[in-house]
């Protein structure tokens, strides 16, 4: 094969063999397209949604620029990721996915437009950043386009676009390292299930390599605000109450409810460390719990744009800590709150630590794991 050829075969349909309808419990399923490929260009793949279903999102997308070929699996696979978390977000927000994972997210803060709520979510991250996903909960207007277009991105989602906005997505003149960009309007998030007591419209599905099915509830969240978060306490058999010393702030709190619901959609082990409404690091994929910190400090360090101190921000994980080690590892940075879900037989020293620091701990009574 050339080194032309390895560059087509990005750009080339893989074609496959797929019905235009199928049925899983007793709900029918209609080809929407063939993607371009599935998750690798070798895999042929295609779009389905529930035949006359109310109330779809990605399933009625519309879209506006193709770019090379059109969507792949893992386009979809990133919006999908994309829009559960910022279904959740109540003020203009934007989320750069990358391999299905945000690389970086931000939410309106004292009033900056959208173009700057955009840069941050990039500049969290701007190295993973390149040939990301960008999407947004709000309409995208000139000057936000206008920025996107200074670096690769693979696509935008929204649920609208400015004419302005979609003449720059289209101006191959004056931006042709981008112009393959694709553009998708997808329908509002709002009408979504996010809570506990929501009625989901889909189950999750796995499916094995040997055809093998596990069918699950999705993910519904019992955090409808930062009322739901429970200070962290401790009844230990020999040591007795431990209580967390130091309430959370309100700007905390914020920041806390913020991160954990980035973390909904972070690969576990995942850690999501914020502050002032933006993601200074996302730690990702790990295996074990202190290494998602660590991980997340370490990024935060080297590729977040001007972070010399990580004090004041906060952190949430997906997972109870095992160990005081995991803790100590975010405190030392200068991380001055912490939201996880509670449980762990070593609650009481986790609590510890963070007293011995000043800072505050608040239980989410969830898990939110994703094993994607």
């Amino acid at each position: 094969m050339s080194e032309k050829d390895l560059k087509a075969m990005y750009r080339t349909r893989t074609a496959g063999q797929f019905p235009d309808t199928f049925t899983v419990m007793d709900k029918v399923y209609e080809k929407v397209e063939d993607l371009r490929y599935g998750t690798n260009p070798h895999q042929p793949a295609a779009f389905y949604r529930p035949a006359g279903g109310a109330g779809l999102v990605l399933g009625a997308y519309k879209m506006l620029k193709t770019g090379k070929s059109g969507l792949s699996q893992t386009n979809l696979e990133d919006m999908h990721h994309a829009v559960g978390i910022l279904k959740y977000m109540e003020r203009p927000t934007c989320a750069v996915m990358k391999h299905c994972n945000p690389s970086g997210v931000a939410t309106e803060h004292d009033g900056i437009p959208l173009v700057a709520i955009y840069q941050r979510a990039r500049d969290a991250d701007a190295q993973a950043a390149f040939g990301s996903v960008v999407a947004f909960n709000t309409e995208v207007d000139a000057d936000t386009a206008e920025e996107i277009m200074q670096t690769i991105v693979e696509g935008v989602v929204a649920p609208g676009f400015s004419e302005e906005a979609l003449a720059r997505f289209n101006d191959h003149e004056r931006f042709k390292k981008n112009k393959d960009i694709r553009i998708v309007l997808a329908p509002s998030f709002d009408g979504l299930p996010k809570y506990l007591g929501d009625p989901p419209n889909a189950w999750e599905m796995k499916v094995f390599d040997d055809g093998s099915i596990v069918l699950a509830q999705p993910y519904l969240s019992r955090l409808r605000s930062v009322a739901d978060f429970v200070p962290a306490y401790n009844e230990h058999p020999k040591k007795g109450r431990m209580d967390i010393a130091r309430q959370a702030t309100s700007r905390e709190l914020e920041d806390l409810l913020f991160a954990w619901r980035v973390n909904l959609h972070v690969r576990s082990n995942g850690v999501v460390i914020a502050r002032n409404g933006q993601t200074l690091a996302v730690g990702t994929g790990e295996q074990d719990r202190v290494g998602a910190v660590q991980q997340a400090v370490h990024k935060a360090a080297t590729k977040y744009k001007g972070t010399e101190s990580l004090e004041g921000a906060v952190m949430a994980s997906d997972g109870f800590f095992p160990f005081r080690d995991a803790v100590d590892a975010a405190t030392d940075r200068g991380i001055t709150a912490i939201a996880q879900p509670g449980g762990s037989v070593n609650d009481y020293d986790a609590i510890a630590a963070c007293n011995e620091k000043q800072a505050a701990m608040v239980f989410t009574l969830e898990r939110c794991f994703s094993h994607h």
